[in-house]
């Protein structure tokens, strides 16, 4: 509906892989408002109910977002701003990163304080040479809250965290790409962002989940916590159609010739 402030549209490629697109259109500066909160919830929510093989987080006109529209921390209580947090990750980061498929997130303009934050929470981020990023939440006495400082940490480093959090300056594409948090840079970004979200739904999607799975173990305890996961966790691939057909395939034809069901 023209009138909500997202639009989470399913379809199938011709490869037979289901494919999620989720869109910001919340007027001209895709503020995050109460109700685009709400709205980015329930679309999280529909997509961990029912997830596809791969999702595209994107947005429409000239910027991604400009940001929380700041009366939504007018007045708020102590108790209310640390439920408002609680429920924002709850309800968006951490679902969002625990979707068993890979999520890629396309920017392409302005991506300031939230729509960054959900942007840290994707498994790739890519950018048009012109977006810029910031977490400016110090120009309300704020610091990011929904988890965008420890992933910026985690792709950055501490150190470039903190300066970006605390100067609240804006970051080119370029910058980001060098720092390690965008991926790539691309001219035609919505093409070569679908494209790759649509390349990414083909694949093993079981194994993409098991490679999430693995990273997260990496993140929660080191190399020690992931070590100890990686047996079971790899080893379930092998009852996969996937798995047994690709094994299949290479031995008889060469690699590369697989087709994946997701299965």
């Amino acid at each position: 509906m023209a009138d909500q402030p997202t639009s989470l549209v399913r379809y199938t490629t011709d490869a037979g892989a289901e494919v999620a697109v989720l869109t910001f259109d919340h007027g001209p500066l895709n503020l995050f408002d109460q109700e685009m909160f709400d709205a980015v919830m329930a679309n999280v929510a529909d997509l961990t109910a029912t997830p596809p093989r791969a999702v595209l987080l994107r947005a429409e006109g000239k910027v991604n977002s400009a940001g929380v529209d700041v009366h939504v921390f007018d007045g708020l209580t102590v108790q209310q701003g640390a439920d408002l947090w609680r429920t924002l990750i709850a309800g968006i980061t951490h679902p969002l990163e625990a979707l068993p498929c890979p999520v890629v997130y396309a920017a392409h303009g302005l991506t300031l304080t939230a729509a960054f934050e959900i942007s840290l929470a994707c498994d790739i981020i890519l950018a048009s040479p012109k977006a810029k990023f910031g977490l400016v939440e110090t120009v309300v006495g704020l610091t990011p809250s929904m988890g965008g400082p420890q992933r910026l940490a985690e792709r950055a480093g501490s150190g470039r965290a903190r300066e970006l959090v605390m100067t609240g300056d804006l970051y080119d594409a370029q910058t980001m790409k060098e720092w390690g948090v965008v991926n790539a840079i691309e001219d035609n970004l919505d093409e070569v962002a679908r494209s790759l979200t649509e390349r990414l739904a083909a694949g093993p999607t079981v194994a993409h989940a098991a490679t999430k799975k693995i990273v997260a173990a990496w993140r929660s305890g080191g190399i020690a916590h992931a070590d100890e996961i990686t047996s079971e966790v790899s080893g379930e691939l092998f009852a996969t159609d996937d798995l047994r057909g690709a094994v299949k395939s290479f031995l008889a034809d060469g690699p590369g010739k697989a087709t994946y069901t997701g299965r």
